[in-house]
């Protein structure tokens, strides 16, 4: 029996990419080609498809394009992922948020939802959650769904927890959420400020102006060339003196957007923008 995994080389890479471009109207260009390998290979393996049955696919399926896409562009994420962000963000720029008359928060690559609803309840923590309004945008249709329902496993709600104990919080993080069965429902007056809706940062240009933009943990799966066009997107989508999350794994590399962004906090790769 044949066990080993499908291949797919760099140049048929390169024709899903025109492919998918040329029917669909989205770029893969610019995106990382080990990451987008690495997707593509499982994709082909879990439906047993060769490279020309899911070509075929690709370009006569729409149907099958959104489920690639959203097995693709799939991000696995926590609430409270990295806790020491957190602190960051209630130490060094929230005091700095609570002067303003309205805070907008852009959770940009927001998958389910965790991220949004994170700065939700610490907004609340901090008494400004009656002026804060969060944006949660992905590309993937899928896990928006899950967002916007807010409902999530009590397995995964351990982590959950644990990563909010370590944020230094009051109280527990189920305080915000009802338990039925194996799931918990984040309550219903933390989603009234919390919105979720389609963007691709690829291809869609700036839709509001915020004081704050979250997008951690997604420039690692583009190029840099592509990174550079998302952080226009971001500089042109932020307020004056607005910040950019990218967090501790990610951080602007070109000179370019260095003159644009004053690192605020070098650990978490917090900035602010720089008004010319």
């Amino acid at each position: 029996m044949n066990t080993a995994l499908p291949d797919i080389s760099a140049q048929e890479i390169a024709e899903l990419a025109e492919a998918v471009m040329e029917n669909h109207g989205f770029d893969f260009s610019a995106y990382s080609k080990a990451s987008l390998k690495r997707r593509i290979v499982r994709v082909m393996m879990i439906r047993k498809l060769s490279f020309s049955d899911l070509k075929h696919q690709l370009v006569n399926n729409p149907d099958f394009f959104q489920d690639f896409l959203e097995e693709v562009t799939v991000n696995v994420t926590e609430m409270f992922r990295d806790p020491t962000f957190y602190r960051a963000l209630a130490n060094d720029i929230i005091p700095h948020l609570a002067a303003l008359q309205q805070v907008k928060i852009w959770s940009a690559g927001c998958a389910s939802g965790e991220e949004a609803y994170s700065f939700a309840i610490l907004m609340d923590q901090s008494g400004l959650k009656n002026k804060t309004f969060i944006s949660g945008t992905d590309v993937n249709r899928s896990v928006l769904k899950e967002a916007q329902k807010g409902s999530y496993s009590s397995r995964s709600m351990k982590t959950n927890a644990d990563n909010y104990r370590a944020c230094g919080l009051p109280g527990s993080l189920n305080d915000y959420f009802t338990t039925s069965y194996d799931t918990m429902s984040i309550h219903s007056e933390w989603k009234q400020n919390v919105l979720f809706s389609v963007h691709n940062l690829v291809s869609d240009a700036v839709f509001d102006v915020f004081n704050l933009i979250s997008c951690r943990n997604v420039f690692i799966y583009f190029e840099t060339s592509l990174q550079e066009q998302i952080l226009d997107v971001f500089y042109r989508s932020l307020r004056p003196n607005g910040y950019l999350c990218l967090g501790s794994k990610e951080t602007i590399r070109t000179d370019r957007f260095k003159k644009r962004f004053k690192p605020v906090n070098t650990q978490e790769n917090i900035y602010q923008k720089i008004d010319f």
